[in-house]
């Protein structure tokens, strides 16, 4: 937990100089921090702009605006341990559409070349990287002084709590949802955002698109879609329902989407490929239906809930397990464990078309330089962690029910192998 605190800020820079100034190569970017030390360190790292604050206060104050301004569907989200039911207003498609749209209107009629974000992405990070310790500080006293709901409460350690979060669902006032903002408007808008920035940016260097950025920057794009086409469904995931906001989600979501998910496209820049149409084609294709397979594996877990198992999986009724447990209050309730379509391969397989779908919108870099894979790997730790404590945590839940659950579906992620 402390080394995350301590390397993950550094590590954002570093990616980016390696990126952007070396070539994308960690042995470049090594040999000339051994031979400068601290001092070339401190050289490297780029100090925070007028023009960088001034991009990021636009585009959060933006989607802010948009996130309450812009009509949706009134949804309510899973009962919280406390009794707590959160509820949310459904227009991240609308905010995602209107976002792209204007963006792409300001650069195709000349009112604001994105060429200029890319042109100062490292300053932009260093700003993100202090504004947003300094937002997770706000955090952390609002979360003492001033809480949303009952979903809140200390552990009596000042550094778990700043990394885990005070708040389950912190807002401002009763309409504006901080971690909706966080994680969604402004952590996963700025992937999309910034996947337009890098093509623009090639665009405007070399005078055409390669196909290597293409398929990068329309499998993200496609990607991101996707989540805001689910959005809704997302507020039922562990980082919604479950992830505190703390530094672990609102730093990560502020900071480490738009610099480490986005950092294919930032390689591509300047590292054009030439993949050939056919190529390009296969990894396309195989590309979307990942991100296809991804989306039907939360579409099946949806569809199975809001119908209470009353339904067709793949054509059939669904098998599932009915399991009780009992709130934090002593209330005993029910829950189906969905254990046919997708979710009869393993217990988290939809993880397995998301780490591919991240390795095909990669592999148009190639294999020159291993940072460009970053993300692949990280994703893959990540969503091992994050299998292992949903895992933990159903078990503390459902108890002998989800023992029973794991002999009916015995693999964690990958069937018939783990």
């Amino acid at each position: 937990m402390l080394s995350l605190l301590s390397l993950c800020p550094p590590f954002v820079i570093l990616l980016w100089y390696t990126m952007v100034h070396a070539d994308g190569s960690v042995v470049q970017t090594w040999n000339f921090l051994k031979q400068h030390g601290l001092q070339g360190f401190l050289e490297i790292w780029p100090r925070p702009s007028a023009i960088a604050w001034k991009i990021i206060f636009v585009y959060g104050a933006f989607e802010a605006a948009l996130q309450l301004i812009l009509p949706g569907k009134r949804v309510e989200g899973p009962i919280s341990p406390t009794g707590h039911r959160p509820v949310y207003k459904a227009n991240g498609m609308a905010a995602y559409f209107v976002t792209l749209v204007t963006y792409i209107s300001l650069w195709w009629f000349e009112i604001f070349n994105p060429t200029v974000v890319y042109d100062h992405l490292g300053e932009i990070y260093s700003a993100l990287i202090f504004g947003s310790l300094i937002f997770c500080v706000l955090l952390y006293i609002k979360g003492h002084v001033a809480p949303s709901s009952t979903d809140s409460g200390s552990s009596g350690n000042l550094i778990i709590d700043f990394y885990w979060g005070m708040e389950l669902y912190p807002r401002i006032g009763k309409s504006f949802d901080i971690k909706v903002f966080t994680n969604c408007r402004f952590g996963m808008m700025s992937w999309a955002v910034l996947a337009i920035t890098y093509c623009i940016k090639q665009y405007e260097a070399n005078g055409k698109v390669s196909d290597s950025m293409l398929v990068n920057t329309t499998l993200m794009l496609v990607y991101v879609t996707k989540f805001f086409w689910w959005e809704a469904g997302y507020w039922n995931t562990m980082d919604i329902a479950h992830d505190r906001a703390g530094f672990y989600i609102c730093w990560g979501c502020l900071v480490w989407v738009p610099s480490i998910y986005t950092s294919p496209g930032m390689y591509l820049v300047n590292h054009p490929v030439n993949l050939g149409t056919q190529l390009a084609l296969y990894i396309l294709v195989t590309g979307i239906l990942c991100i296809y397979i991804n989306y039907d594996c939360d579409r099946q877990r949806q569809e199975f809930r809001r119908t209470n198992g009353k339904c067709k999986i793949w054509g059939k009724a669904p098998s599932k397990i009915e399991a009780s447990y009992t709130t934090t209050s002593g209330e005993t309730k029910t829950s189906l464990l969905l254990t046919s379509g997708w979710w009869g391969l393993a217990r988290h397989f939809h993880y397995v078309p998301e780490i591919l779908a991240s390795f095909f919108w990669t592999v148009p870099a190639l294999f020159n330089h291993f940072l460009a894979y970053f993300y692949v790997v990280y994703l893959t730790i990540l969503l091992l962690d994050r299998a292992k404590r949903d895992d933990d945590r159903c078990r503390s839940k459902y108890g002998k029910y989800w023992k029973l659950y794991c002999n009916k579906v015995p693999y964690k992620i990958i069937p018939g192998i783990y």
